[in-house]
């Protein structure tokens, strides 16, 4: 779990983990929410890294490039700018995270009914603490 903490500090620039969550919350959000943002992933040819993410078992990597072309663009330039980051590099680091935070909000192998990212930041720092 250190790892993801350490991607989301990144993420979040100088606000470190809460900022890396709010930028993740804002990302999923514009992209459909949870089960939104793994739709368009798989769509994009991910689904089978994005089963392994939701399943129990190994968490498939993406690339930041899989993650530019799946995601609205405006949000990932939003995430970049934010973190003051490059589009490539925030996507990089999008990528990195993805298979932990997927994996965290779907304990049981399978989408929650209700999206954690739509629960607030409590909730949040809760998924990723774990």
């Amino acid at each position: 779990m250190g790892y993801l903490n350490d991607m989301l500090a990144k993420l979040g620039g100088q606000g470190g983990q809460e900022g890396g969550l709010g930028a993740l919350s804002k990302l999923v959000s514009s992209n459909g929410g949870l089960q939104g943002m793994t739709s368009k992933l798989a769509q994009s040819g991910m689904g089978q890294q994005v089963q392994s993410w939701v399943g129990h078992g190994k968490n498939e990597p993406v690339t930041g490039q899989q993650v530019q072309e799946a995601l609205d663009t405006n949000s990932l330039n939003q995430l970049a700018q934010q973190t003051g980051q490059s589009p490539e590099q925030a996507s990089a680091q999008v990528a990195r995270v993805l298979p932990d935070m997927v994996n965290q909000a779907t304990p049981q192998g399978t989408m929650p009914k209700d999206d954690p990212f739509s629960k607030g930041m409590a909730a949040l720092k809760s998924m990723v603490s774990k």
